[in-house]
């Protein structure tokens, strides 16, 4: 039996998906992988065939909406597909959900499976506004075309998959199941204690990890430093991540200023995240909306309390006073609101940090995902 999926960045299948590979591998599956740019990452592409999976290159510009080069990946993904003759294919990100899911249909693959991570910037303001614009119309008709294809959608949390029903993406045609995000390998992931300062007493830190994207709340964590540190200096802000090709991305201008201002200690993009996680003592992510953010999984469960907002996918990973708050999007008095809680009772990091552990451990363990994604596309 062969089991095939695509993804859009190599790295991800790696850091995301891997432990869902290294399972489905051990039912007896073969494993095929669909990416672009494997010269970019030789590291992960001779990795992922050390394992014994077998690695395609297709031609996919992550962004950009290029008809001609968007439906030269379509036939390439098919005339791969055709060869390796899989009896399953899951593609997630947005082009591989659309392009591969139609390759697999015109292949003629028996099991077709859509995963939707998150939305991005198709779905922009679609929620708030109500219109559309040209661009999102035409996605939203090819996620339509893609999924109506599809033997199974999932969703990282309920809010997408409601969203997809009202706009009409998904029909009663295609099964579609929640799935708790990725899930966090909780044994690669250890609680570490909160740093100290000085006194031996809890320094207090906050952390973001995304690509530097707005709507990734990146200008309001920014924000937010820039009041605290007029009150409060010794209190620290890091940001990890780096500037993405993405009309959303903040400019590296804006970055300078944060860093020369000394706002915010920026750590640039780590292959390894938890020396980051361990040296602060809060995680935020004021996302506008997400799948489930991996990120914070994985800040839970080293045991870290978490500020994040009430939005899609984010509010899902938060009991609100319990391991964390939620903020309103775009709030950045609020979120400032939610940072002095920590600073004016530096003990809440540990309690609510506890509470984190616990929640990751029974909803977010990623055996557990993985599982539920097996059993629901038939191979166990």
């Amino acid at each position: 039996m062969v089991f095939c999926i695509i993804s859009s960045y190599l790295p991800s299948v790696l850091n995301f998906r891997g432990k869902l590979l290294e399972a489905i591998h051990a039912q007896g599956f073969e494993i095929h992988i669909l990416s672009p740019d494997l010269e970019q990452f030789a590291a992960e592409h001779k990795q992922l065939e050390n394992f014994g999976y077998y690695v395609h290159a297709i031609p996919m510009q992550r962004t950009g909406t290029n008809p001609i080069a968007d439906l030269k990946t379509l036939w390439a993904m098919r005339a791969i597909i055709t060869k390796i003759k899989p009896d399953y294919v899951l593609a997630y990100t947005i082009k591989p959900v659309i392009y591969g899911t139609l390759a697999a249909w015109l292949a003629k693959v028996p099991q077709r499976f859509a995963l939707i991570t998150g939305l991005g910037y198709a779905f922009q303001n679609v929620e708030a506004e109500g219109g559309r614009s040209i661009f999102q119309k035409l996605v939203h008709g090819l996620y339509r075309q893609a999924l109506v294809r599809s033997s199974k959608a999932f969703f990282q949390n309920p809010d997408d998959l409601a969203l997809f029903k009202q706009l009409n993406l998904i029909t009663q045609a295609t099964p579609a199941v929640v799935v708790n995000g990725s899930g966090v390998n909780v044994s690669d992931f250890n609680v570490v204690p909160l740093p100290l300062d000085n006194t031996h007493q809890i320094r207090i830190s906050f952390l973001l990890i995304a690509r530097l994207l707005g709507d990734k709340g990146v200008r309001e964590f920014a924000a937010a430093a820039a009041i605290i540190k007029q009150s409060n200096p010794e209190v620290e802000f890091n940001l990890v991540g780096w500037i993405d090709e993405n009309p959303a991305a903040i400019s590296q201008h804006e970055l300078d200023h944060w860093v020369a201002d000394k706002t915010i200690n920026y750590w640039g993009k780590l292959s390894d995240v938890r020396p980051a996680i361990a040296e602060s003592s809060i995680y935020v992510l004021p996302s506008y909306r997400e799948g489930t953010p991996r990120t914070v999984l994985e800040a839970m469960a080293m045991g870290r309390a978490i500020i994040t907002t009430d939005a899609p996918g984010c509010r899902e990973t938060v009991v609100d006073g319990e391991n964390g708050y939620l903020v309103p999007v775009k709030s950045v008095e609020s979120l400032v609101e939610a940072m002095r809680k920590f600073i004016d009772d530096p003990e809440l990091a540990e309690k609510m940090g506890q509470r984190s552990r616990e929640i990751a451990l029974t909803k977010y363990d990623v055996h557990e995902v993985n599982k539920h994604m097996m059993t629901e596309m038939g191979l166990i």
